[in-house]
């Protein structure tokens, strides 16, 4: 059990193992003392060492939520406290870019303030941090590696990285693709009792995936057959499987290449398997969560097309035009650029450009242990600020600028602000509430980019002996809330080393689709893909912390019980990255039109008088890269 700077306020009281607090599990008696003081101390305020539930917080959407659901400010009779050249609703990675390229083009003499709902910055670029007794461990909360920057990313987009000193390649350097491999682990399966008759985690995966990490001679496979035949499946479903992987047939014989075209955009993968391919349902099942954590959405709500761009099997024999040489160069490029904390330690370097007082950094490799004193982000002495526990409710254009109103955490009142321009990096759904008198047309096209939801649960375990003994690194687990559990990427860099002993402790990431819980009552042929996410978000709030972790324990328990696991025992800390809105929203041919949707993406990015519009749902685009384009493009609108 773990517990949140909010429990510490609070003074409440959490049942924990063995009596001991979560802070004594991590530190000891007296150690965990201290470390408690630290966190009631606004000076050392430090969220990334928090744990418990983070990243939107329901305290992050309290003001959101009330303008949301129709709640009436009271704020025209304000007085304006402050004025700045420039306003940014939003501290991901797109607002801290944006304020990153307008101050270079105006030599760091405007005026910037940074407004984020959040308790920290980064957006979902979120640092986690875990003290040990004898050392730290560093996580990732969301945003977690540079997707393709080969295939990618732009000449302005890599110039801007190295601006911050980020090289692409000395960042693939730091990660060991072969230290998993060289101890003999692969990824595996686990089947629960529930769904399959047995708990039981099978080894030896050879299927290939989407943007690896590991090469493709070293993934440890076994051969499908043997692979398959160790699942907990009838003997037909096994060899049904087996030939699917093995000796795909053309499974839409009869049709012409435009029919196949056609039918791989507008069928689901789901159907495809079903009505093609002619699994059995059980069989469907070994399926059911591949496509949760990459897409974020199920096997029956992405299309073929999607599907074959994932490596899921099939396609090989339909006789369709070959992927264009982007797209192939996209799904294949190794997925190596990761720093210890994801892309946090982007949006960490931004922030220390923009405040050099926060951190003393001189590389990029300077800031994986760099000590951040929060203290610094809003000082009135400073070109930049950055304001954080402020949601921003209004947003108004005058003849000369824009008058902005935030609510804040801090003091819960309203505060009234005037800026000369603003950027919107915030979420597009949440900008037609922000400014009501924007044009309905733009409002409506804001509001079609619903945002999946996903959650980055961080697990600390006393030891990793367990997957030593069950020959995996990874385990991809169907039909499970978190369908996806993996040992600590093996980064080190400036100073910092992965955990490389299974006898102590390591950093356990699990991701969780919470389409899933859904996934009884709606599926893609009932509900469209953004009808899905906004049901899957309703019942992602209606889960308290303790549910999440309880479920979180149980599948670790029945995965790993086999081979010694106790969770009681064995898990010493979890900080679950909540983000109710995360990956942007994307073309999805299932239900959309691209030339349709081209023209909604044009018409809710346009600027809106004295405001521009960034962020990566500016294009449909849930990938770093997009957040640093659309920030270049709504400074350049400004």
């Amino acid at each position: 059990m773990s517990i949140t700077r909010r429990d510490f306020l609070n003074g409440i009281a959490l049942t924990v193992v063995a009596g001991a607090s979560p802070l004594e599990l991590l530190y000891g008696k007296e150690q965990a003392k201290k470390e408690a003081a630290k966190i009631l101390l606004e000076d050392n305020y430090y969220p990334p060492k928090l744990t418990g539930l983070r990243g939107s917080t329901d305290a992050s959407y309290e003001f959101a939520h009330m303008l949301r659901d129709g709640e009436n400010f009271d704020f025209q009779s304000l007085p304006i406290e402050e004025e700045y050249d420039l306003i940014i609703v939003g501290a991901g990675i797109s607002g801290l870019c944006a304020a990153c390229v307008y101050q270079d083009k105006n030599k760091n003499q405007k005026r910037v303030l940074i407004l984020d709902n959040h308790d920290d910055f980064g957006g979902h670029a979120r640092r986690n941090e875990f003290h040990l007794r004898d050392r730290m461990i560093l996580s990732y909360g969301g945003s977690e590696s540079l997707q393709s920057p080969k295939a990618l990313y732009s000449k302005e987009i890599v110039e801007f990285l190295k601006g911050l000193g980020v090289d692409i390649d000395t960042l693939a350097k730091s990660f060991n693709v072969n230290f998993y491999p060289d101890l003999n682990l692969s990824r595996g399966v686990y089947f629960n009792k529930k769904d399959f008759g047995a708990d039981k985690v099978v080894s030896g995966n050879p299927r290939k995936i989407i943007c690896d990490d590991i090469p493709e001679d070293r993934i440890n496979g076994r051969s499908y057959k043997d692979f398959i035949d160790d699942f907990p499946m009838s003997q037909k479903d096994k060899e049904d499987l087996i030939a699917l992987f093995e000796n795909p047939k053309d499974y839409l014989e009869g049709m012409s290449e435009e029919e196949r075209v056609e039918y791989v955009e507008k069928t689901s993968y789901r159907n495809f398997l079903r009505d093609k391919v002619n699994l059995s349902p059980k069989a469907i099942l070994f399926f059911e969560g591949m496509t949760d954590d990459f897409l974020a959405l199920g096997i029956d709500s992405i299309s073929c097309e999607d599907a074959r761009g994932s490596f899921l099997p099939g396609f090989d024999n339909l006789k369709l035009p070959p992927l264009s040489k982007a797209a192939e160069a996209e799904i294949n490029e190794p997925y190596i650029y990761h720093f210890p904390d994801g892309n946090a330690s982007i949006a960490r370097l931004m922030v220390q450009k923009l405040i050099p007082s926060i951190a003393p950094i001189k590389s990029a490799d300077d800031v994986v242990l760099a000590n951040f004193d929060y203290s610094k982000l809003d000082m009135s002495d400073t070109p930049t600020r950055i304001r954080l526990n402020s949601t921003v409710i209004n947003a108004k254009n005058t003849k000369d600028g824009a008058i902005v109103t935030y609510a804040s955490g801090v003091d819960k009142k309203l505060h009234k602000i005037f800026a000369k321009k603003t950027i919107m990096a915030n979420y597009n759904s949440s900008i037609p509430y922000i400014i009501p008198d924007m044009p309905q047309i733009q409002k409506n096209a804001l509001s079609k980019c619903v945002k999946t939801p996903l959650i980055h649960t961080k697990v600390i375990i006393k030891n990793w002996e367990p997957f030593i003994k069950l020959g995996v690194h990874e385990i991809y687990s169907p039909r499970m809330f978190y369908v996806r559990t993996k040992l600590d990427y093996p980064v080190n860099m400036g100073g910092y080393e992965h955990p490389k002993d299974p006898k102590k402790p390591i950093c356990l990431h699990m991701v969780a689709a919470p389409v899933v819980l859904s996934r009884e009552i709606a599926d893609g042929d009932s509900m469209d893909a953004r009808e899905q996410s906004r049901l899957a978000r309703h019942q992602l709030f209606s889960l308290p912390f303790s549910e999440l972790e309880k479920m979180l324990r149980e599948q670790l328990q029945g995965m790993l019980g086999s081979v010694g696991f106790k969770h009681k025992r064995d898990i010493l800390a979890i900080t679950l990255n909540r983000w109710a809105h995360c990956y942007s929203y994307t073309l999805n041919t299932l239900y959309d039109d691209e030339k349709e949707s081209e023209k909604i993406i044009a018409e809710a990015k346009k600027p809106y008088g004295n405001i521009t519009i960034a962020n990566s749902d500016a294009n449909w685009d849930a990938y770093a890269h997009t957040a640093i384009e659309e920030a270049m493009r709504a400074v350049r609108e400004l």
